[in-house]
């Protein structure tokens, strides 16, 4: 299936049911990492689980839930570090587990991480099974959980929990459910910025779809009876931006300074949108010295594999739900003038990108898979726990 076009398909299992293997291989790459990450802080004298809730992001998360909006920092330097630069949904999230459960802000936000990184896992799966079937799904899979910094998604951020919304979301664009597609984009949108990438595929999809259904309106011979009610594809389209929209209009309010607040917060953590030009600058700079240079080409090897990967994916006639979604958020994360340390864990719920290699990977024997998927478990697990003891996130 390369377009959103109704596929007839055989009898299957259900989907949960084809996604159990995945899910089974995506638990056991995320214990390894854990495993590791536990040893090698205890060698160190530190906390593996202080670590993964208690640090960078996960304690800006915890005061909004604890506090609410309204705590920032001052820097020296007159930067202005607010927490209004956090999205509301994982902070809620944190608040409704401690409210009903004796967990703390932080362990909530770790369950919550847990449980939301299992659901993203069967949301990939499911997305790579409808277009290419269940083996390159499993491994679709495999490959996310394998990521190098892929320790994120058992931490207390909110990339797991977007990447679950994200998939299920671009999952109901592709099989017409417009309206949970909607819901789940508007969710997306509550969760991080880059939750505009999901409301550009929901609309760029809902917009094709009513091109291609007045198309066949004027073909003689077409048959109509399946397409989908104008009505539930207008109401998808209409939530889908409501998370993102509200959120930004509300901090706008909230400083007083009108639609682009949220802008102005972002400005106060040296965050922005430049194009690409500060990541090239640092990319450059890098070529000062011979030791450094060696990074910098490994970061234009990287992104010369992402863009080789989409460029893939577009002449594979991937749907165009996955590349208006990818494309997005490749490009926020690449062109954001952000601390360049986090833009590994950014790229992270572009998973549509995965996809060619999924299907490379998908080709070999099975067991020639197998080895393929252990060893880059290793190494991620053994990268994640140096990363965190060492300079680790943002």
């Amino acid at each position: 299936m390369t377009d959103l076009a109704t596929r007839v398909d055989a009898p299957r299992a259900p989907l949960l049911r084809r996604a159990a293997p995945a899910l089974l291989g995506y638990a056991a790459v995320r214990a390894l990492g854990l495993l590791v990450l536990a040893a090698w802080s205890a060698a160190r004298g530190k906390s593996a689980y202080t670590v993964l809730t208690a640090r960078w992001d996960s304690l800006w998360y915890t005061r909004v839930a604890g506090l609410g909006y309204g705590y920032e920092v001052r820097l020296p330097n007159g930067d202005v570090h607010s927490n209004l630069a956090f999205f509301p949904l994982l902070p809620w999230l944190e608040r409704l587990g401690h409210a009903l459960t004796p967990l703390s802000y932080a362990d909530a936000g770790f369950v919550v991480s847990l449980l939301a990184s299992l659901a993203a896992a069967a949301g990939i799966f499911a997305v790579a099974d409808r277009v290419y079937g269940p083996r390159v799904g499993l491994c679709a899979v495999l490959l996310w959980a394998v990521l190098p910094v892929g320790i994120v998604q058992s931490m207390a951020y909110s990339e797991s929990l977007f990447t679950a919304l994200a998939a299920w979301s671009l999952y109901a664009v592709l099989t017409g459910r417009w309206v949970s597609a909607g819901a789940l984009a508007a969710l997306a949108g509550l969760t991080r910025p880059v939750g505009v990438a999901v409301v550009a595929a929901v609309w760029t999809a809902g917009v094709v779809s009513f091109v291609r259904e007045r198309g066949t309106q004027h073909t003689p011979g077409a048959h109509h009876h399946e397409r989908t009610p104008v009505r539930r594809r207008a109401l998808g389209m209409l939530l889908a931006p409501l998370g993102a929209a509200g959120y930004v209009l509300w901090v706008g309010h909230r400083t007083g300074r009108g639609p682009l607040g949220y802008l102005d917060v972002q400005a106060g953590w040296r965050n922005g949108f430049d194009g690409g030009y500060a990541f090239a600058r640092f990319v450059a700079d890098k070529f000062t010295s011979f030791p450094s240079a060696l990074a910098g080409l490994g970061l234009i090897a990287g992104v010369s594999l992402l863009i080789w990967l989409y460029v893939t994916g577009v002449r594979g006639r991937q749907p165009v739900t996955l590349l208006v979604y990818t494309g997005v958020v490749l490009a926020l994360a690449l062109c954001a003038s952000s601390y360049f340390g986090s833009k590994p864990r950014l790229l992270m719920p572009a998973f549509p990108v995965l996809l060619p290699l999924a299907g490379a990977l998908a080709r070999l024997r099975a067991s020639r898979s197998a080895l393929v998927i252990a060893g880059l478990a290793v190494v991620a697990a053994v990268y994640g726990a140096f990363w965190l003891n060492g300079s680790g996130p943002p």
